[in-house]
């Protein structure tokens, strides 16, 4: 399984002391991760602070079960992904969308991370898992 850190860097697991991956596999999940990153960048700027408040009110809401959460962070991330330009790959906008909002959250209060970056993970895996399974085999 290959650890791929929102800053396009791996987890720095080691075999005997090196790298666990191939570099050429190295090299296309750093080529991804990249490319994740500079949408994300575009994203960061398009997302309204309006988006990000309610978001942050749901999370704090300790009377929501991680299901309800996990439900408004999905429901959030489709509405935005319906205002993206039809010529970007769906899946890869809605990953890119919901790292964006997990830091967006996590910077607009940060003892929100744990919850939030642990929402998010769970989002990806039910909602994007083979998508990225596909990334990283390309």
């Amino acid at each position: 399984d290959l650890e791929l850190q929102t800053d396009g860097n791996r987890s720095g697991h080691m075999q005997n002391g090196e790298p666990a991956l191939d570099p050429e596999v190295n090299e296309v999940v750093r080529i991804i991760a990249a490319q994740l990153a500079e949408i994300g960048d575009q994203f960061d700027k398009e997302i309204q602070a309006r988006v990000v408040n309610e978001l942050v009110q749901h999370f704090l809401n300790e009377n929501l079960s991680a299901e309800e959460i996990t439900r408004h962070l999905s429901e959030t991330v489709e509405g935005l992904v319906r205002a993206i330009p039809s010529d970007m790959d769906r899946e890869k906008a809605t990953l890119v969308l919901a790292m964006v909002l997990t830091k967006k959250i996590a910077n607009t209060v940060p003892s929100l991370l744990q919850r939030v970056f642990s929402t998010t993970v769970n989002y990806i895996n039910q909602q994007l898992h083979n998508y990225i399974v596909r990334l990283v085999s390309a």
